[in-house]
């Protein structure tokens, strides 16, 4: 019987590296090559608007964070300090818990010229860093694609308002984003418990952590954050259950509820209405239809398997439910441009259009050109136009988890 020859071949292991990372830009790219001149320049046109143009920043929240933690040389002063220097129509007071002026407190012992500059030098290294966080959460990245956001990041409208008010949004999504990153529950948790601290509005994450059942993060969290509130009473004394029994919740204090910069139920409905309609039947009923589209959303994007899917919709939730979302609360859609136009879902035509359509929107600075039209940022009532365009970043949000939980089941 003749033997039959069997010939066998080795089959070599395919490199998937580069397949496995969504967000690696698609062959070669002149605008990559060139992301660390045009990032370069992006920064030093920044910073020359900021010092060279009349009113091109004015740092009011970062004077009330300096001024205010230097209160605490006064017993008794954090929430009675006022900075009215360039808003004598509204002296703006400290809003945030006490514990963050205790952070914030080594700022006043420095000359205001140098902390504003340090100040934009670090909102840019944290927006940087938001944009490599967003990018590992996607299972990798490219450091130039990074750059290239960082650059056009500068220049969306919540960078805008988040560099003219020298404000502290940017490092607090940094914080929550690599607590998502971190697989060790108590960086997380003191991440989280440590950015709702310094400012509440973070403690929306801990949705995140309880829909992927991190409860070592969960737990870890909360104590921090009451650690926050002991470490507070031990240095501020009788200003931290002033703040938390007596000011908390009052947004009047905070700023004009109705103005084209609050993006949130509750400042459309306001606009709309033309006074305040704080948490009534619309604004309740406009906060239950984002619940069920967000948790759709999370639902359908397989919850906290994509990480940073679930996570900007939590966010998203957490800024039409708070009663004021500033525009520069709104850099949360850094990361969700990154995951529309870089994850798993970024083949379909819908997440390029909303993705670009986000881009597009925040560029412009609709809010901000709608406040041009407004009477006054005080006066609540306003032409019907006015009124309904002002809901530009709600109904966005309402499209953006309305798409994501029809096609992101689909592609399950």
């Amino acid at each position: 019987m003749r033997r039959e020859s069997v010939t066998v071949y080795r089959v070599s292991r395919i490199d998937t590296s580069t397949a496995a990372d969504p967000s690696a830009p698609r062959g070669p790219s002149r605008l990559a090559a060139a992301a660390p001149i045009l990032l370069v320049v992006s920064i030093a046109a920044r910073l020359a608007w900021t010092y060279l143009v009349p009113n091109g920043a004015n740092f009011v929240d970062l004077h009330v964070y300096v001024g205010g933690a230097g209160a605490l040389d006064g017993p008794g002063a954090l929430y009675d300090y006022v900075y009215a220097d360039q808003t004598p129509d509204f002296p703006l007071p400290f809003t945030y818990p006490p514990f963050a002026a205790v952070v914030f407190y080594p700022l006043h012992l420095l000359p205001f010229g140098l902390v504003a500059f340090l100040w934009q030098l670090g909102i840019i290294a944290a927006l940087y860093g938001v944009v490599r966080v967003s990018q590992r959460l996607l299972g990798g990245g490219d450091r130039r694609v990074a750059m290239l956001w960082t650059a056009v990041g500068i220049w969306i409208e919540p960078l805008r308002s988040t560099f003219d008010y020298g404000q502290v949004n940017v490092l607090l999504v940094l914080a929550v984003l690599y607590a998502v990153y971190s697989t060790r529950w108590w960086v997380s948790g003191l991440l989280v418990g440590l950015a709702a601290g310094i400012k509440l509005t973070p403690a929306v994450s801990g949705l995140y952590f309880v829909g992927a059942r991190r409860w070592g993060v969960v737990l870890c969290s909360a104590v921090t954050f009451f650690a926050t509130i002991g470490i507070s009473a031990l240095i501020v004394g009788g200003q931290t259950r002033r703040y938390f029994f007596d000011l908390l919740g009052d947004a009047d204090r905070v700023g004009p509820i109705g103005t084209s910069f609050n993006q949130s139920w509750r400042g459309a409905i306001s606009r709309i209405l033309g006074h305040d309609a704080q948490y009534g039947p619309a604004v309740l009923a406009g906060i239950a239809v984002t619940a069920v589209l967000a948790l759709l959303a999370w639902r359908a994007i397989g919850g906290a398997a994509d990480r940073l899917g679930a996570l900007v919709v939590v966010q998203l939730f957490g800024l039409l439910l708070s009663p004021i979302s500033w525009t520069h609360h709104w850099v949360w859609l850094i990361p969700l441009m990154i995951w529309l136009l870089h994850g798993p879902l970024r083949s379909r035509l819908g997440a390029r259009v909303l993705g670009w359509g986000w881009l597009a929107l925040t560029l412009i600075g609709v809010p901000w050109l709608l406040s041009f039209a407004q009477p006054t940022i005080w006066e609540i009532s306003r032409p019907w136009y006015l009124g309904w365009a002002g809901l530009v970043y709600v109904v966005a949000t309402l499209a953006t988890l309305a798409w994501v939980a029809a096609t992101g089941r689909r592609s399950r």
